[in-house]
């Protein structure tokens, strides 16, 4: 039998142990205790510490990733990548990932559909960089040491929750000695399997699919193209699905749809999938493998992400299949949501209806993408023989003509959702993609970098004058907003910016004014904006005190 190299698995970093002040016989009242440091836990402590937040993490292990060198998520989408910008860990990602924007999807030998996903942005960052989500844990990790307001607390495993009106006790376990912890606030990121959850007694609504795929991490001597490649029937794998990404590294991640019936320990073999390998690539494909392991996907979401004073992030929330990379990205996207509400309502400037808006708004964001990957997952397995004809009828239609490509469905990649109407957006809201901005004298900014310190919102007004501008300003003071003008002579801080980008933020118009959320979402736009006007358009959208 054939022997295949492995890789040498990766070195991931660790951290200590340390004794919390509650075995000492403290007892301190913590604000906010995030359980859960994955993606979603970590970002949100991250953001929290950066709009200069206190918080208490616990997370059962003491280092990133899943130890065996399995790369899980890798796909981070724009809007993750903004988020990431203003927490000042984008440029490690972007150093370290691979940038990609262009996707060709196959059927047999013959392309039907391709993409480029950079046609429609005006963002600084890129449509996608593909990383192994351990690094980007890593990376969030040493961000948060240096900004020294977090309470690391590793090897700490929750064993108990008690909800109050007035707070949360948790019960938590350590190698020196269980303790109870005092919150006002719990933050659940524990993930699909959350405990605490199921202490809760909340019922996920979870499905399971019997669709099967194997996923070899692996490494070329000889590279492939740096694209997203799909195959909605590869002949190469005997007519089923296949993906191909590269990651950090030099790792390609190969994913492969399998019988239904499957053996799970059999199609993980290194002799199995270095043969679908060289089906795929060639029988003298060069090639070691750092990571093989099956999976089979579920989906769940909860019927409110807030009770009482415990909310739920990331998985611990909703689970979708993983097409479109919609699952990690929507968990980073839940907690820069959540940080910059927690943040006003702490500092006591916003008022603690402020925090049911987040329910509001990432709960129909969760929604639409369990919609959109359910949709991928029956295209991409049918479970009729209807679904199976139309399937068939779209693929082969998409070859000669341009309407059927669109309906080519191998995962509709992840996107910023937009939010519907509420109390704080009478309107509704899009994300607001982040524009470069030049200021005078060839300095630029983003609009992330202006998010970047304490929690405001900013308000973008193009070409105000002086007079307005001074009554604007007035009316505003005191407000947590930052007021920047676009053009004109007004004496405000002031910068330039592109046609594009101009009509991405709807201020094409002189005049026209647009107020963005700490989280880069659109408050409001008004056309012929006046002070009284926009600092009632502030106090709604962040329920001001």
């Amino acid at each position: 039998m054939e022997s295949f190299r492995f890789a040498e698995p990766y070195a991931l970093p660790s951290w200590p142990f340390a004794r919390p002040p509650e075995l000492s016989g403290e007892t301190p009242r913590h604000p906010i205790v995030i359980v859960g440091g994955g993606l979603a836990g970590l970002t949100l402590a991250c953001d929290l510490a950066v709009r200069g937040i206190r918080s208490v993490l616990l997370d059962e292990d003491d280092t990133v990733g899943v130890r065996g060198a399995s790369s899980r998520g890798i796909c981070y989408a724009q809007k993750s990548l903004e988020i990431f910008e203003r927490l000042g860990i984008y440029e490690r990602i972007a150093a370290k990932g691979i940038t990609w924007s262009f996707g060709r999807t196959f059927s047999g030998e013959e392309e039907v559909y391709s993409f480029n996903l950079k046609t429609d942005s005006c963002s600084v960052q890129p449509p996608f960089i593909n990383l192994q989500q351990f690094y980007i844990e890593w990376f969030l990790v040493e961000r948060i040491l240096e900004l020294g307001l977090t309470d690391l607390r590793w090897k700490s495993r929750l064993t108990q929750i008690a909800p109050r009106e007035d707070g949360v006790t948790l019960q938590v376990e350590t190698p020196a000695g269980a303790y109870a912890l005092e919150a006002g606030f719990v933050v659940d990121a524990t993930g699909a399997n959350s405990p605490i959850r199921t202490q809760l007694g909340l019922p996920a609504h979870a499905s399971r699919s019997t669709d099967r795929w194997c996923i070899s991490d692996v490494r070329f001597t000889k590279p492939l193209p740096i694209e997203r490649w799909t195959w909605v029937d590869a002949p190469f794998n005997d007519g089923r699905g296949v993906w191909q990404h590269l990651m950090g590294d030099g790792v390609w991640r190969m994913d492969y749809q399998m019988p239904e019936d499957c053996d799970v320990a059999e199609i993980s073999k290194p002799e199995v999938a270095g043969a679908r390998l060289r089906e795929q690539l060639g029988p003298d494909v060069e090639f070691e493998f750092v990571w093989i392991g099956p999976y089979g996907y579920r989906d769940h979401l909860l019927e409110r992400f807030r009770h009482g004073r415990v909310f739920f992030i990331g998985d611990a929330a909703h689970v979708v299949s993983p097409f479109g990379a919609r699952g990690g990205n929507t968990g980073i996207q839940d907690a820069a949501n959540l940080a910059w509400k927690f943040a006003l309502v702490l500092q006591g400037r916003a008022d603690a209806s402020l925090l049911d808006s987040y329910d509001a708004e990432r709960r129909p964001a969760a929604e639409k993408n369990l919609e959109v990957t359910s949709r991928s997952a029956r295209f991409l397995a049918p479970r009729s023989n209807a679904e199976q004809v139309m399937r068939n009828a779209v693929v082969a239609l998409a070859r000669r003509h341009a309407f059927a490509r669109a309906l080519v469905n191998t995962g509709r990649m992840s996107v910023a959702n937009d939010y519907p109407a509420s109390p704080q957006l009478p309107e509704g809201s899009r994300s607001v993609q982040n524009v470069a901005l030049r200021a005078p004298r060839g300095a630029t900014a983003t609009l992330a970098q202006l998010l970047r310190e304490g929690t405001h919102g900013i308000v973008l007004w193009r070409t105000p004058c002086a007079a307005e501008a001074e009554a604007m300003s007035t009316a505003l003071a005191g407000l947590p907003v930052r007021l920047v003008a676009l053009g004109g002579a007004s004496g405000l801080p002031s910068f330039e910016t592109g046609e594009a980008e101009l009509a991405h933020l709807d201020l094409a118009t002189p005049g026209s004014l647009l107020l963005v959320r700490p989280d880069g979402y659109r408050a409001v736009r008004l056309a012929a904006p006046t002070p009284a006007a926009v600092a009632a358009a502030v106090r709604t959208a962040f329920a001001l005190n």
